[in-house]
């Protein structure tokens, strides 16, 4: 208990005070004009209320993924509990932050373009394809889950395609609809009810007779039944991504950004729905081995369900919150993957817009933009889905990778402290290069660890490595900041 309260309160403690270092750091004016100002088109520009932009960035970047997430990486064992913590401080609130700010500053362009104002424009056009498909393979992902799982408990004429069908067709209601119609008026419910549940599984960890087996005393070694197959280093840092660090996160904060009141909200909303994402995996890890009985007990339960969340989601929810608990479970394994789906669809459309300079204003032009983009998604639904999310799980954490450094490169030349990103950057570097050379086939070359932890940290020095001639460069006065960004 000691150590999930001490992990809980580092998590506060880091919003509060490296939250506000790096605001600081980035420049934060709260005189400055938002996109939602100069920009207002009645769409996707548009002043929102402060909590309805909190919640809907949360919902936005949450998902299951703090959810099935922590549970999935709680099974490596105490290190979890440490990469939440730290992976959210030091790494997904400062990617989140930075890059929401940077999106501000441009007014309000979408990821792919910030990440080529930096890198340039060979990066740039890797980042338009990248980012979409991402974003194609999370709405594709997010619609095949809770299609099964309605298809199971309504009638059989209500069956898999008919949800299908059903959710495919909300999907394209919340991308083309100005962004106060379905997205701003279901996601704070929905947000709500996820941090309710949270708060639920937090009281009784507190102040139930629960005891939460950490594993702290034993130490810190891998508690997976497959730890030669499936080491701390680099797996655990794929398989906790939304609950510490995500790529996906970076294509959703521009969306928030263009619905700012003021600057000085981008810290709340941005730096704290990514910790608020942090405590809610650090309560669903803790509860996980908590409502088992230790981490043995759990990988027992996974293999008796065959190695899906899902079912333990709801046993936890149902014996600890009765029959609301059963509620809020059964929305957070179908809302939740619902409404991460269509926000991705929606991005997907706001980077191919900003992309081909289309006006998405007129309905038009929205649907031409759009059209092109949900038949790859349906295509998409035919693979298989376990081939789906393992591609998804790399390609995310890649994407963290490339907008991290370009918030480093954007903090150095404009003589801001880079040393935020920079660190993280690296860290990331690693962690995806060893992942697709050690990960098996087909997402990885399987080659070992040792060569793939050797591979990563070439890789990463050698990106140092430019980064540090690009820094000489700029000294030198040979590369010229761009005007007003």
């Amino acid at each position: 208990m000691t150590s999930f309260l001490i992990a809980l309160a580092v998590l506060i403690g880091g919003y509060c005070i490296y939250g506000t270092l790096c605001a600081k750091i980035f420049g934060v004016d709260p005189s400055r004009p938002v996109p939602s100002e100069t920009k207002q088109d009645g769409v996707d520009f548009m002043p929102l209320p402060a909590w309805k932009v909190f919640l809907i960035q949360f919902l936005n970047i949450a998902g299951l993924g703090p959810i099935f997430g922590a549970i999935m990486g709680v099974m490596f064992g105490p290190a979890a509990f440490i990469w939440i913590v730290a992976g959210t401080i030091f790494g997904g609130a400062v990617h989140d932050f930075m890059s929401g700010m940077m999106s501000i500053r441009s007014g309000g362009d979408s990821l792919p373009e910030l990440v080529g104002r930096e890198l340039g424009l060979s990066i740039k056009q890797i980042m338009r394809v990248v980012s979409v498909v991402l974003l194609i393979l999370v709405g594709a992902v997010f619609v095949i889950n809770p299609a099964d799982l309605l298809a199971g408990m309504t009638p059989d004429y209500l069956d898999r395609t008919f949800w299908i069908g059903a959710i495919f067709l909300y999907y394209i209601l919340a991308t083309l609809l100005p962004i106060d119609k379905l997205i701003g008026n279901f996601y704070p419910v929905f947000g709500l009810a996820l941090l309710f549940m949270a708060a639920g599984l937090l009281f009784v960890l507190l102040f139930g007779d629960q005891t939460i087996p950490d594993g702290f005393a034993e130490g810190m070694f891998n508690r997976r039944s497959d730890p030669e197959s499936t080491p701390i280093f680099p797996m655990m840092f794929v398989s906790i991504a939304c609950g510490a660090i995500s790529g996906f996160h970076a294509t959703q904060s521009p969306m928030m950004a263009r619905c700012l009141k003021n600057e000085k909200l981008a810290r709340p909303i941005f730096y704290g729905a990514m910790v608020a994402e942090g405590i809610v995996a650090l309560i669903w890890a803790a509860a996980a081995i908590t409502f088992v009985g230790g981490y043995d007990q759990l990988a027992s339960y996974m293999a008796e369900h065959g190695g899906k969340p899902a079912a333990l989601v709801n046993d936890i929810s149902i014996s600890w919150l009765g029959s609301v608990g059963g509620v809020l479970a059964l929305l957070g394994v179908i809302a939740a993957p619902i409404t991460t789906g269509d926000t991705a669809l929606r991005s997907a459309r706001l980077i191919a817009a900003d992309f081909m300079k289309f006006d998405q204003k007129p309905i038009l032009k929205r649907l031409a933009v759009s059209l092109p983009i949900f038949a790859l998604c349906f295509g998409v639904m035919m693979i298989d889905f376990n081939v789906l999310w393992r591609y998804f799980a790399w390609v995310n954490q890649t994407l963290a990778v490339f907008t991290l450094w370009a918030v480093t490169v954007y903090l150095a030349r404009h003589n801001k402290l880079y040393i935020v990103s920079l660190l993280p950057a690296l860290f990331m570097t690693m962690v995806s290069v060893s992942y697709v050379i050690f990960a098996p086939s087909p997402e990885g070359f399987g080659l070992g660890l040792v060569p793939a932890l050797t591979c990563a940290a070439a890789v990463a020095c050698v990106t140092l490595g430019f980064f540090i001639r690009y820094l000489k460069l700029l000294r030198a006065g040979r590369i010229v900041h761009e005007v007003g960004y």
